[in-house]
């Protein structure tokens, strides 16, 4: 259904949009090499949690930080680029939904005490704020030699689990204090980041091997300092994580990791067939040791793709004293390595250790709204005659063509109510295939709808549907021409009602209304194969809206139409006629349609939960 949330124009508009927001907020849209406007500073609290992303949103970002060891390098120490990125976050984080930020190890270059002091303290502008985040152990942070049972370190005592106890994001720590996990709330659902230190030990394995199990229908982000080394390439250790936890455990869909360079992606299969996708990011060797360059991978579930953006707020920031040529070339990256989509099929990637509950049939008493005039779904095979569950009497018999068959499948859209559509097997030429007809005498032949209507079909056009020989076959016809009932503009010949699929797969309803003498037509947009679609054309008795999928289309016309005209004769589904002949026969499945005789609000549509408004 058409929801509330967003609805992204295209994959670019949505990868662009962090990246644009803060030039926008810099006023270097346009001019960012030349502009004199600084990054907008970002008042702290002094206390408390005021993080608040929008957790039912479908649509958040996940930051990401790799390697910052250049910046805290003994006596060489700059917050600087560091804290303009946390400040981004700070400053973004409601604009771009920000829901947390996982930093890759190597935070640090020699492990000392006063290095962790600093970035401790620039850290410290996320904790005021209360914003979940995770960090990590890489090889210059302690003695690389060494696995996560070394014992203290400087590490442990700026970054162990004191510093995240009472955080809302922060789940727990292995008992050695250098893995740690994290939950947090988006898209109306739990994720977890599960963050491993620079070499497990066996005990580092049995921790993050009983958080999954403690979490099983969790999606899982992994974070570590090693694990790809180059594109479709993982390194020694890169390979033992993937054979001891990765491949066996499903709900692990991403990993990001730093160490290496250049930037680099991989895509393995996992043990249960499922794709994972592995990502390295580093950008210490190039300028300002990458400047603490941020990655944002933006979320939508709606558009099932991750759109990956990597930014330097710092460089961005500098631009009121002017950037160097440097500076220039490194504020925005956007070679194929750092600028990129990720398509997921969230909901089919997660069914195995997650899946959505099929919506259950619900009883067709339900779905008798005030008003219903005609009501048909197709639960078992046809048979003789399909009765109209409204009670009104408008039955349905099977008309064949040139020896064709109606044929049933258990096949429906996620929110139909019946459980089971028709198959139709129209074909153009020569004409064959079977369609529904209202029986003789059926009441809805002589309706006419003064005061408004609503009719609504779900239906699926299958992978060898071809425009030549079944474009411009109707979903739900009215028969009856123009011509016999006087109306002469347009073609006289077109039957005065069709909710109709051209040679675009763009839905039609064109009719003739009573105050008309031509032809009112609504156009929907094209659907794609092998999905089910809902179609509702609604006429609140002046205007007529047609919707897909709950959403209206752009191509309503304003022009004032009242009631159907009618001429006394059968209705069809999955026909059409012209002159009166049946002229061409849908080529694909047919759920639910119902007929009412007034103006719906979406919010009664049959895709929602029941109600008797």
């Amino acid at each position: 259904m058409c929801t509330s949330h967003d609805h992204s124009q295209g994959e670019a508009a949505q990868a662009g949009a962090g990246r644009r927001g803060f030039l926008r907020a810099t006023a270097l849209l346009g001019a960012a090499a030349t502009a004199s406007v600084a990054l907008p500073a970002v008042a702290e609290a002094a206390s408390g949690s005021d993080w608040r992303p929008d957790t039912e949103s479908r649509r958040f970002t996940l930051a990401v930080m790799p390697d910052t060891q250049y910046l805290f390098d003994g006596p060489n120490i700059d917050p600087a680029p560091i804290e303009a990125s946390l400040r981004y976050l700070l400053e973004h984080g409601r604009e771009e939904n920000i829901v947390f930020l996982s930093h890759l190890g190597d935070l640090t270059q020699n492990g000392a005490k006063e290095e962790f002091a600093a970035i401790g303290e620039a850290f410290g502008l996320l904790d005021r704020r209360g914003v979940g985040y995770s960090v990590l152990a890489g090889n210059h942070d302690i003695r690389s030699s060494t696995d996560d049972q070394r014992g203290p370190t400087p590490y442990l005592d700026a970054f162990g689990p004191r510093r995240f106890t009472g955080k809302p994001t922060f789940g727990g720590a292995s008992a050695d204090g250098y893995n740690t996990y994290h939950l947090f709330k988006a898209a109306g659902r739990e994720w977890l980041v599960l963050a491993l230190d620079w070499r497990l030990s066996a005990k580092g394995y049995a921790w993050a091997k009983d958080v999954l199990a403690r979490h099983p229908r969790t999606p899982v982000v992994l974070t570590t300092h090693e694990l790809v080394v180059a594109d479709d390439q993982l390194s020694d250790h890169g390979q033992q994580l993937w054979d001891q936890l990765i491949a066996d455990h499903d709900q692990i869909f991403l990993t990001l990791n730093g160490h290496y360079w250049p930037a680099g992606r991989a895509t393995r299969k996992n043990a249960a067939g499922n794709e994972v996708h592995l990502h390295l990011t580093n950008y210490q060797n190039r300028y300002f040791g990458g400047a603490a360059m941020i990655r944002l991978y933006h979320f939508d579930l709606d558009r099932n793709v991750i759109d990956v953006e990597t930014v330097s707020p710092w460089i961005l920031g500098r631009a009121k004293k002017g950037l160097n040529e440097l500076e220039r070339q490194e504020m925005e990256l956007s070679g194929d390595a750092d600028r990129f989509s990720v398509e997921i099929d969230f909901a089919a990637r997660f069914s195995g250790f997650d899946p959505v509950p099929a919506r259950p049939a619900r009883p067709a008493s339900q779905m008798l709204v005030r008003g219903t005039v005609a009501y048909w779904r197709f639960e078992s095979p046809v048979a003789g005659t399909v009765r109209d569950l409204s009670g009104h009497g408008n039955d349905l018999t099977v008309v064949s063509v040139g020896g064709g068959t109606l044929g049933w499948s258990a096949d429906h859209h996620p929110d139909q109510p019946g459980h089971g559509s028709l198959e139709f097997q129209g074909y153009k030429s020569p004409l064959k295939g079977a369609y529904l007809k209202t029986v003789d005498g059926a009441p809805l032949g002589s309706a006419t709808f003064e005061t408004g209507y609503t009719i609504e079909a779900f239906y699926r056009l299958p992978a060898d549907w071809d425009p030549d020989h079944n474009a411009w076959s109707g979903v739900v016809c009215r028969t009856g021409t123009g011509g016999a009932a006087g109306k002469t503009a347009d073609d006289p010949d077109e039957p005065l009602a069709t909710l109709s699929l051209s040679n675009d797969r763009e839905p039609q309803w064109a009719m003739r209304p009573l105050n008309q003498q031509g032809i009112a037509t609504n156009w929907g947009q094209e659907t794609p194969l092998e999905t089910w679609w809902h179609l509702a054309v609604v006429n609140d008795g002046q205007h007529t809206t047609l919707y897909v999928e709950g959403c209206p289309v752009v191509r309503n016309p304003k022009a004032a139409a009242v009631g159907i005209t009618s001429v006394g004769l059968p209705w069809l589904l999955g026909g059409y006629t012209y002159a009166d002949t049946i002229d061409q026969i849908l080529h694909g499945r047919l759920g639910d349609v119902r007929i009412v005789s007034r103006a719906l609000p979406v919010t009664s549509f049959m895709t929602q939960p029941a109600t008797r408004r």
